[in-house]
């Protein structure tokens, strides 16, 4: 059982965390004619704007209140309604993400109570809905805003379905750690099985890299919310990562569909467990095409342990990013190091591991340090520093990841994602030996050799 450590320092030298509302405006980028704004100043929306283009090399449909030093002492509700106006006319949204920031909620506005009172104002913002999220930075993470935003779309849009007949389908509710390729491939896995499926939100269909044929001012792509009102048609519920556990629970208690939670598909007993409830609902044995994937993926395992085994591995991830990794690693036979996330998950307890920390980059190294080093890092791009100074490869993962061409297309979900995530951090093992034991004095050396 790993101890969970919340170091809480006053100052975070190399941070990990990304903040709640840009969790929830990428998961709005999900959804099909979307146009996320924050309610908050215009730094923060540049931010989060800038850290989705680096990592998607997307045009990203962003919008701000821009909120000033007088509006924030009297008020923001004035740009809210200004900014759903200028939203309205000139994007034509189907859906308007507003979400809240630190800035917002700390000045305490009843943004749910006035929001009503626009709308009431303002007929044309009728046909379009604004569906209100409550993520300020100060309160969890990625994950946390990721979350929040798909319960409160299933809040929005989703719609009890009476005495309607079930379709054969289900929903898929994947969490915040899953790229667009891992969506597609999931997406391809329910279709073996003869499902329909609906994917809130679906970044694969929004953020996977596809040129548009022309000028769109909103979301390219995505989930329509249509879609989401035929959620309560579908037989099942698979939601991924235990983050989304809240909004399957929104939608089960709205709906009455009810939900399996997977808290990861990377892995061979994992993609398993997610096979075993396809197979249930659609009421047909595994597809063959499926069963020769999980026997390549046995056949990697079997490949790849010489190289695992007896290796260390150092990982800095978000909570869902942080399990799926290290459960895998362990599985091959490696070690975990060092373990640092944004936030405390009693499941992350589980993990084979001495101490997660809850903390940044800098409680990454220190940890690397006291073990001596490690063969391998598992971090997004801003781990990139911490490896050059220990000497140790990086294998990027997570968000952002803006120093590698291709982030979202990478998979790790499914038999044969697991296959290829195996052979990829396998590969980047065998070309590295051992790590030796690494000291301060060689840290310090090597920033000196650096700087100099």
């Amino acid at each position: 059982m790993a101890l969970i450590v919340d170091h809480n320092k006053p100052l975070s030298t190399c941070p990990l965390k990304v903040s709640a509302p840009l969790g929830a405006a990428l998961a709005f980028m999900g959804m099909k004619g979307c146009l996320p704004m924050f309610h908050g100043s215009q730094g923060c929306t540049a931010f989060a704007l800038v850290m989705m283009v680096r990592h998607f090399r997307e045009a990203i449909p962003l919008q701000t209140t821009a909120m000033n030093e007088i509006s924030t002492i009297l008020g923001g509700m004035d740009q809210v309604e200004e900014g759903l106006l200028n939203i309205a006319s000139r994007a034509k949204p189907e859906i308007i993400g507003l979400i809240s920031t630190a800035l917002t909620e700390t000045r305490g506005e009843d943004m749910s109570g006035e929001l009503k009172q626009i709308r009431a104002r303002n007929k044309e913002l009728n046909d379009i809905a604004v569906v209100e999220v409550s993520a300020p930075d100060f309160a969890g993470s990625l994950e946390t805003g990721w979350g929040k935003a798909v319960a409160a779309i299933i809040r929005a849009l989703a719609v009890p379905t009476g005495g309607l007949a079930k379709l054969h389908q289900i929903n898929l509710l994947p969490g915040c750690h899953m790229t667009p390729g891992d969506i597609e491939a999931l997406k391809d896995i329910i279709a073996d099985f003869g499902l329909d499926v609906v994917v809130l939100p679906d970044l694969s269909d929004s953020l996977d890299g596809h040129v548009a044929e022309s000028y769109v001012p909103t979301t390219l792509g995505g989930t329509p919310a249509a879609k989401v009102r035929e959620m309560g048609r579908s037989k099942l519920t698979i939601a991924i990562g235990e983050h989304m556990r809240v909004s399957a629970r929104t939608l089960q208690e709205k709906t009455g569909v009810p939900f399996v939670l997977l808290d990861r598909v990377t892995g061979l007993e994992a993609v398993d467990r997610l096979m075993v409830s396809l197979s249930t609902v659609a009421e047909v044995p595994v597809p063959a095409r499926q069963r020769r994937a999980r026997s390549q993926l046995v056949d990697a395992m079997l490949d790849g342990h010489f190289y695992f085994g007896g290796r260390s591995i150092a990982i800095a991830a978000e909570p869902a990013l942080l399990w799926s990794m290290g459960k895998l690693v362990s599985d091959m036979g490696a070690s975990i190091a060092a373990a640092v996330t944004t936030q405390a998950v009693p499941q992350l307890s589980e993990l084979q591991a001495e101490r997660i920390i809850i903390g940044d980059f800098e409680d990454l190294e220190d940890q690397i340090l006291e073990a001596g080093g490690c063969d391998l890092i598992i971090a997004n791009s801003n781990g990139r520093q911490a490896a050059s100074r220990l000497s140790t490869p990086l294998f990027r993962a997570g968000f952002p990841v803006f120093d590698r061409l291709g982030p979202a297309h990478e998979v790790s979900a499914g038999y044969r994602g697991t296959r290829d995530l195996i052979t990829r951090l396998g590969n980047i093992l065998m070309e590295c030996p051992n790590h030796g034991p690494i000291s301060a004095e060689h840290i310090h050396g090597h920033t000196a050799v650096a700087a100099g």
